[in-house]
Order: structure tokens, then sequence, then C-alpha cells
């Protein structure tokens, strides 16, 4: 998956207008224009879209941590450079606040069914024997989950209007 499409996600997701997009920034100490929050959302095909970098989707995460969980006293955290799956995971299930759990429920509502101690071996540190890496499925279906748990009821209009 690439970084505009999280992104492109995370909006649908939690319904964020642009404004909304430019505030997270803003929350994680960034400043960016509504100009350039619209070149990072058009589509893959589009010739003006500006890739989103590791850098800049890390700090839209902090910032929507700071959003959901109040935003931290003292020094803010340094977003990371480099983003894997496994941060972009690790950095979701904060914002949300969410537990092993509620992982595991949200993405079975994509119908992926995985152990928690398969889920726990995303969020070990890179050296550590049981550490994996997560996968963009599982990410995608994570994110698939989480729209359907966040936003059933536009489930329910698109699968109505599929049954005509």
């Amino acid at each position: 998956m690439t970084n505009n499409d999280i992104l492109r996600r995370v909006r649908y997701i939690f319904d964020f207008k642009d404004s909304n997009i430019v505030a997270l920034f803003a929350l994680a100490d960034h400043e960016v224009s509504p100009q350039q929050v619209k070149s990072w959302l058009l589509k893959d095909e589009d010739p003006d879209l500006n890739k989103l970098s590791d850098l800049q989707l890390a700090t839209f995460l902090n910032g929507l941590i700071n959003d959901r969980r109040g935003k931290r006293e003292g020094t803010q955290p340094e977003p990371e450079s480099q983003l894997s799956n496994n941060m972009i995971l690790r950095k979701l299930r904060i914002a949300l606040d969410y537990k092993d759990n509620d992982m595991l429920e949200t993405l079975k509502l994509s119908d992926v069914h995985i152990s928690k101690h398969e889920l726990s071996a995303f969020f070990r540190k890179v050296g550590h024997k049981h550490y994996r890496e997560c996968k963009d499925q599982v990410l995608r279906n994570f994110l698939k989950g989480l729209q359907m748990k966040l936003r059933p009821e536009v489930q329910s209009t698109k699968s109505s209007v599929w049954k005509k």
C-alpha cells in the first residue's frame, strides 16, 4: 500500500475533511497547506498527485494520536523518517486505544482470523525472534475492518445499492 492510499483510507474511515487533515498535522507541530492535502488525496493515476513521504505520514499519524488521546506533556515524539506497516498499525492502535481483542475483532470484520500470538508478533522489536513483518494485506484488511466498524451506515447503504 502506498502512503497516499493509507491517508485516503484513514480520511474516509474517520470522515475527515481537508481542513481536519491540516489540523491534525498542526497537532503534530507541522504546517501543511490545503493544496498539499488535496494533491496527496488525488487518485494514483492523476499526474498532479504528490507522493506522501514516510515522514509526512508519520507526522499525520502522530497528529491523529494527539487528537484522539490528547497531546503528551513536554516534547513531542519525532516522526519516523522510515515507516513500516508494523509502525503504521502500531500508531493506529495507539490512536484508537485498542487492545488485542479490539484489533482481532476489527480484523475478523474483514474475514481475517489470526491469533493473539500472531498479532503480538507485529508489535515486537525488529530483532526479536518472534517479530513478524506486517504485510500489506493485513494492514489493508485492518483498515477495511475499521471502516466496517466505524462507518457501518456507509456499508449498509452500499450493500443495498448493489442488491437492486
